[in-house]
C-alpha cells in the first residue's frame, strides 16, 4: 500500500552525523556545504529523489547545517553551497512528492522551505556569514531558489549547464519560495526579462545568464573549483565574525512524550484534540544566569534564551506539521519576571558578542516562524506569568490577548529593550509598532515604562486585548476559545495572514503573502493537481489538460 504524509510523523530534529544529503566539510573560514541527494532517502517511499530534487528531509537537514555553523562555527565566515553530483546542482523540489502530497503538506513544505531560505539571508545580513553558490551543472525550479538565496551566484560555463524556474510551463504552477520575488526585489531582474525566463523549461546559461542578471559571473569547467575558492576566501575577508572559536554545540533537545502532552526542558504543550485546541507554555528561567558573554558561552546550548526558544521553534514546527486539525494554541508562560528582564539585559548589553547576537537572531526567526504559522494564538497573561521583555513578544505576537484583573491575584506585564527593535517581524517593523500603527508616538513612551505594568494599564494602552475579572475570566475564555475553533480553519487562515502583517511590505512580507494566496490557490486548482492537471501528468504518457478560463 502507498505510504501518506498523513501517517508520518516529521521530526525535525537532526544531526551531521546523520545527514543523509549533506555534506558539510569546514576548511578554515569557509564552509562547504554539498548537496548529493540520496534517491531513496525521502520521507516516503512513493518517489526517487532523482537529480539532487528534494523533499522536506532534505530541506530539514540544510536548515539543520545553516544552525550549527552559525553557532558551532563562529570562525567560518563563509559558506560555499555546491553539489556532489556530476553536471548536476539541484533539480528543485520532488515533483512526484508534490502531486503525491496533500494539499497541507504542499503549502507547509513550501513554508518551511522558504524559512530556510530566508535564515541563508538573516546569516548573511546580520551575522556577517557570507553563502556562494557554487552551480556545477543544471539549477532548476527549487535548486536555482536555493541559489537565489545565497549572496552570489558563480555558474559553470560548459555550455549545458543553466538556470532556470521552469514551474510555470512544466508543473502548471509557481516557484513556491520567493523564487520570482527574489528575481526582481533581490537581482533586480527587468520585469519583462524575468517575464520571459520564467516561460523558458529550459532557462538560460553562460554569459546571456551574467547579462540578465541571473548569475553573478560564469566560469570555465578548468577553472570552477579555483574560481569558488578564491571568491569564498574574498567573502571570508569582508565578514565580521571570530576569527576563531570556540563555537556552542546544539545538543538534541530534552523531549519527554505521554499521550498528548509533549513536555521539553522549558516548553510544554498539551493537545485537546476533541476542542480541536493546544496550550504551549514556556517556563521562565529558573536560577543564576549568566551576566556577561564568557559565561554565557560556557553555559552553551543550556543558556535558557537559547534553549528555551530553541524549544519553542521544535513546538511550532511539530503543529504546524503534524497537528493539521489543531487550530487554536493557548500561548501561557510561568516564572520570574524579572529574572526574564534580567537576561534581556544581559543580551542587550552584550549585543556585539557574536553568541549574544546569534541567540538574538534566532530568537527573532522563531517569533517570525510564529508570525508565519497558520493557527489562531491566545494569549493568558495570568497570575504567576512572565510576559516580559523577550516572552512579552509571544502576546504581542498572538491574534487576542486576555489578562486577568483580579486584585487578590495580581498580574503584570513588562517591556525591555528587546522590544524595542531586536525581534522585528517579516515586515522590519517590531510588533509594538505594527500594534500602534496609527499612533506611532506611543511606542517610545511606552518603552520607556520602567516598571511593571497591570491590568488596568496595559488595556488602557492598548497592550492587551482584554481584561476580564475573576467572575468572567473563565466564561469568557471558553467562549472566546470555542467559538475560534468553530471557525472555517480556511476563513482563519486567510484573515490572520491578512491582518498579522500591517505597514510595509518586505520581500520577506511578498513571499509569505504570495504564497498564502496565489500559490495555496493555485495548488488547489484541477490544472495543477486535478487527475489530468500538470502535476498529476508529470512523467507519464500524455499532456496535461487546462481549464483554459482565467479566473
Amino acid at each position: 500500500m502507498a505510504q501518506d504524509f498523513s501517517e508520518r510523523e516529521v521530526q525535525f530534529e537532526t544531526h551531521p552525523d546523520r545527514y543523509r544529503h549533506w555534506k558539510l566539510t569546514f576548511d578554515g573560514p569557509v564552509a562547504t556545504l554539498s548537496m548529493d541527494v540520496q534517491e531513496d532517502g525521502g520521507l516516503l517511499t512513493n518517489y526517487k529523489l532523482k537529480l539532487n530534487s528534494y523533499d522536506l528531509s532534505v530541506d530539514i537537514e540544510l536548515a539543520d547545517a545553516i544552525q550549527r555553523i552559525r553557532f558551532e562555527h563562529p570562525e567560518v565566515h563563509s559558506v560555499v553551497v555546491t553539489s556532489l553530483k556530476e553536471r548536476v546542482f539541484c533539480a528543485g523540489a520532488n515533483i512526484f512528492m508534490l502531486g503525491s502530497s496533500p494539499h497541507g503538506f504542499k503549502v507547509n513544505f513550501c513554508k518551511f522551505t522558504n524559512e530556510t531560505r530566508l535564515a541563508i539571508e538573516d546569516a548573511s545580513q546580520c551575522s556577517g556569514l557570507k553563502f556562494l553558490a557554487a552551480i556545477n551543472g543544471i539549477c532548476a525550479g527549487g535548486g536555482y531558489e536555493l541559489a537565489l538565496a545565497c549572496d552570489e551566484i558563480l555558474l559553470v560555463d560548459d555550455g549545458n549547464s543553466a538556470v532556470s524556474l521552469p514551474e510555470a510551463p512544466l508543473l502548471g504552477v509557481l516557484p513556491g519560495t520567493g523564487g520570482l520575488t527574489r528575481l526582481v526585489d533581490k537581482r533586480k531582474v527587468r520585469r519583462d526579462i524575468a517575464d520571459f525566463f520564467s516561460t523558458l523549461v529550459e532557462g538560460v546559461r553562460g554569459k546571456r545568464a551574467v547579462e540578465w542578471r541571473f548569475v553573478d559571473a560564469v566560469c570555465s569547467r578548468s577553472r570552477f573549483d579555483e574560481s569558488v575558492a578564491q571568491r569564498a576566501a574574498d567573502l571570508s575577508a569582508s565578514s565580521d565574525r571570530p576569527s576563531s572559536g570556540p563555537g556552542v554545540t546544539l545538543g538534541p533537545l530534552e523531549l519527554t512524550r505521554s499521550g498528548d502532552r509533549f513536555e521539553y526542558s522549558t516548553v510544554t504543550v498539551e493537545m485537546n484534540r476533541m476542542k480541536r485546541t493546544a496550550d504551549l507554555t514556556v517556563r521562565g528561567p529558573d536560577g543564576p544566569q549568566p551576566s556577561d558573554a564568557q559565561a554565557m558561552l560556557a553555559l552553551g546550548d543550556q543558556y535558557w534564551p537559547l534553549r528555551a526558544f530553541r524549544e519553542v521553534d521544535a513546538a511550532l514546527l511539530h503543529l504546524r506539521l503534524n497537528e493539521p486539525e489543531i487550530g487554536v494554541v493557548v500561548l501561557r508562560t510561568v516564572g520570574d519576571r524579572e529574572a526574564v528582564l534580567a537576561i534581556d539585559r544581559t543580551l542587550d548589553s552584550h549585543r556585539d558578542h557574536w553568541l549574544a547576537r546569534e541567540i538574538l537572531h534566532f530568537m527573532k526567526r522563531t517569533l517570525k516562524r510564529l508570525d508565519l504559522t497558520a493557527k489562531s494564538f491566545v494569549a493568558l497573561i495570568e497570575p504567576g506569568s512572565c510576559f516580559a521583555g523577550a516572552l512579552l513578544e509571544l502576546a504581542l505576537a498572538a491574534d487576542q490577548s486576555f489578562m486577568l484583573d483580579d486584585p487578590d491575584r495580581p498580574t503584570a506585564i513588562a517591556m525591555s529593550a528587546l522590544n524595542g527593535g531586536a525581534l522585528p517581524m517579516s515586515t522590519g517593523l517590531t510588533r509594538l509598532q505594527t500594534r500602534f500603527l496609527g499612533e506611532p508616538d506611543k511606542v517610545e513612551k511606552l518603552l520607556a515604562i520602567g516598571e511593571a505594568i497591570d491590568p488596568h494599564a496595559a488595556l488602557q494602552t492598548g497592550l492587551v486585548s482584554f481584561t476580564p475579572d475573576e467572575l468572567d475570566w473563565d466564561d469568557e475564555l471558553r467562549l472566546m476559545i470555542e467559538g475560534r475553533a468553530s471557525l472555517s480553519p480556511d476563513a482563519l487562515t486567510g484573515l490572520e495572514a491578512n491582518l498579522r502583517f500591517a505597514g510595509p511590505e518586505t520581500l520577506e512580507t511578498k513571499i509569505f503573502g504570495r504564497l498564502s494566496a496565489w500559490q495555496n490557490w493555485i495548488f488547489q486548482r484541477p490544472n495543477a493537481v486535478g487527475e489530468r492537471g500538470a502535476l498529476k501528468t508529470y512523467g507519464v504518457e500524455g499532456r496535461p489538460e487546462f481549464d483554459w478560463r482565467r479566473t
